[in-house]
């Protein structure tokens, strides 16, 4: 069965920096198109960035431009989302999501928490 499993979170202080990361099993990233989203207490799932198959980052949430970067290396099989001058805005569950042309999967999640 498919596996995508984030990992990198924790407890950041606001203007500190995290490096998340998604590696996938069962599954070949270079073949998808992946995304990066998250989640709030309370609020609804929102998409932070997103980055093509060939490597085009296609969409960044506005709230997180200028301090987000994704990325991702096909040969560890793994997509990165980089974060920069952190928020307490930035607390949430962070999500990886994978698309295929027949498919999608979603990872466990995993914790960021930005607070002094």
């Amino acid at each position: 069965q498919v596996q995508l499993v984030e990992s990198g979170g924790g407890l950041v202080q606001p203007g500190g920096s995290l490096r998340l990361s998604c590696a996938a099993s069962r599954f070949t990233f270079s073949s998808a198109a992946v995304s990066w989203y998250r989640q709030a207490p309370g609020k609804k799932r929102e998409l932070v960035a997103a980055i093509t198959s060939a490597g085009d980052i296609i969409n960044y949430t506005d709230s997180v431009k200028g301090r987000f970067t994704i990325s991702r290396d096909n040969s560890k099989n793994t997509v990165y989302l980089q974060m920069n001058s952190l928020k307490p805005e930035d607390t949430a569950v962070y999500y990886c999501n994978a698309v295929s042309r027949i498919s999608s999967y979603w990872g466990q999640g995993t914790q960021v928490t930005v607070s002094s």
